[in-house]
């Protein structure tokens, strides 16, 4: 059985519940991290940034999903999954991007409005190419 075959198999409510877990888990995993280890040298603040990063694309994802799932209740077409894992995913690589910038003390509202952009600019095409 490939991947792709699992995948379809799974319902959209256990991929939602799934995602749920790993995201209470990786937040959990932060809180405990972060009291137990100060991120003072490059690797545990690189193992701060991985579980943020796993923990925001989760709840993201969901958050995405949902809003996304209310406001167009009265449509026809549902919200995709995938679609909300991909918007999940640039809004996390933006949240982080900009966490980085603002731990190397490099952040500046400038930067952050031109990674907006190129956020934007790269859901517009992948929106326009489908």
């Amino acid at each position: 059985m490939t991947t792709t075959n699992l995948l379809r198999r799974i319902s959209r409510r256990t991929q939602l519940s799934i995602l749920a877990v790993i995201a209470l888990c990786m937040w959990g995993g932060l809180v405990l991290f972060t009291y137990f280890e100060q991120p003072k040298s490059v690797p545990t603040i690189l193992g701060v940034f991985v579980l943020l990063s796993i923990a925001l694309l989760c709840t993201c994802t969901l958050l995405i999903y949902l809003i996304s799932r209310i406001i167009l209740a009265a449509r026809a077409q549902r919200p995709s999954a995938a679609q909300a894992l991909r918007e999940g995913a640039l809004t996390t690589a933006w949240l982080v991007f900009n966490l980085l910038l603002s731990t190397l003390h490099s952040w500046s509202i400038f930067t952050t409005l031109v990674s907006f952009g190129i956020i934007v600019v790269i859901e517009l095409l992948v929106l326009g190419r489908g």
